[in-house]
């Protein structure tokens, strides 16, 4: 019986004994560091000084410079096509030819009727000298002598008008041949060989886009007329187009106008800019971002975005202090463009700014800067604790 009571009692204190060691074991890991002191792996970047765009942003809308329907001026049989759709043309090449037999042969009928008209003037003029020396003579009145002068007379009108019908004539001639009266990028034929087509027609042979150099028409809001108005009296500003995915850049331009009127109902105002376009990388009626080139900050204080938190105080970041240990610092930022942001107030080139990792953190967190800049660091931790767990 004593035997069980003191086998009871031995039991007892050994479960005492290693309840009072268990949280102190917990609290140690191998080495017996304590696990929440351990530095906390992180990714972070300096605070770099370089000149950053100021970017305006809109959607826009490319448009050819000139844009024309190319249609007949005359009526007649289309006998000759000499385009490829999507064919690029030069201002003046043959586009298609119109049957010119009928135009031909009125052009040769006026010239006709001009050569009979010339010899009824030679006969008149002729008869005029002679009636002239024979009212001289009192041979004939001279009222004979003043018809024949005043025949004379209607016939040369006559001729002038010849002359006219003939340019005319000579004109529609012409128009059988049609040309292109821009340079551009040829679109779908709207009509075959063989159709007799008419100067009245609403749609036309071809439409002809002009498409080098071309345009790119994009809204802003209203406020940023006055900035962008006073920039172009300094010189011309640098247009970008983007894909619509904002991600690639496709060409880039010359501002070269604002309308003259704000759209009310939006509050926003159209610009133009131009662009040569000569890899054809921009195509009417295609839909663009753009990005309208304002100024260039000097030697701004930049952070990568991805840094930046938000708070009930507002942006704050955390930086990595020569110790190894984060505070929380408040800053103002201004710009962001391509990841990149401006702070204006609350840093110092070269100090180091937190990336990643920043749910872990608090003030006074001890870190590893994991990654570019961070293997200093990271040594440092490993000098300062070589029983702890290797990062």
């Amino acid at each position: 019986m004593r035997v069980n009571w003191l086998a009871a009692v031995a039991t007892i204190a050994l479960l005492v004994a290693g309840c009072s060691r268990t949280p102190a074991a917990q609290k140690t890991g191998r080495g017996g560091q304590d696990p929440s002191a351990r530095p906390i792996p992180v990714a972070a970047a300096p605070v770099t000084p370089k000149d950053v765009p100021v970017y305006l942003r809109g959607l826009g809308n490319v448009a050819g410079s000139n844009t024309v329907t190319v249609k007949s001026r005359v009526d007649g049989q289309l006998v000759q096509v000499n385009f490829k759709e999507g064919q690029e043309v030069k201002q003046g090449d043959l586009l298609a030819v119109i049957d010119p037999r009928p135009f031909q042969a009125a052009l040769d009928q006026t010239k006709a009727t001009l050569a009979k008209d010339e010899a009824s003037l030679a006969d008149a003029q002729t008869n005029l000298a002679r009636f002239a020396a024979l009212v001289k003579e009192q041979v004939i009145a001279q009222q004979q002598y003043d018809t024949q002068k005043s025949q004379v007379g209607q016939i040369e009108g006559q001729i002038g008008a010849d002359k006219a019908q003939i340019e005319n004539a000579a004109l529609q001639l012409s128009f059988t041949r049609i040309t292109a009266p821009i340079p551009g990028i040829v679109g779908l034929r709207l009509v075959d060989v063989g159709n007799t087509i008419h100067a009245s027609d609403p749609n036309g042979l071809v439409v002809i886009t002009q498409v080098q150099p071309i345009a790119v028409i994009f809204t802003l809001p209203e406020d940023d007329i006055s900035a962008v108005v006073h920039r172009m009296r300094t010189g011309p500003l640098d247009v970008e187009a983007y894909t619509r995915d904002d991600q690639t850049k496709i060409a880039t331009g010359k501002l070269v106008t604002v309308n003259n009127q704000i759209d009310p109902t939006t509050g926003t105002d159209k610009f133009k800019g131009n662009f040569e376009n000569k890899e054809h990388t921009l195509w009417p009626n295609q839909f663009v971002n753009v990005r309208l080139l304002l100024d260039v900050k000097k030697n701004a204080l930049t952070i990568p975005v991805a840094a930046i938190q938000r708070g009930a105080s507002g942006s704050f970041v955390y930086v990595v202090k020569p110790d190894s240990s984060v505070e929380s610092r408040t800053i103002q930022t201004s710009t962001t463009e391509g990841g990149i942001a401006t702070v204006d107030k609350g840093l110092s080139a070269g100090e180091m700014v937190v990336t990643d990792g920043q749910d872990k953190l608090q003030p006074g967190s001890k870190v590893a800067v994991q990654g570019a800049g961070g293997s200093r660091r990271q040594a440092a931790a490993n000098q300062a604790n070589p029983g702890g767990d290797q990062q």
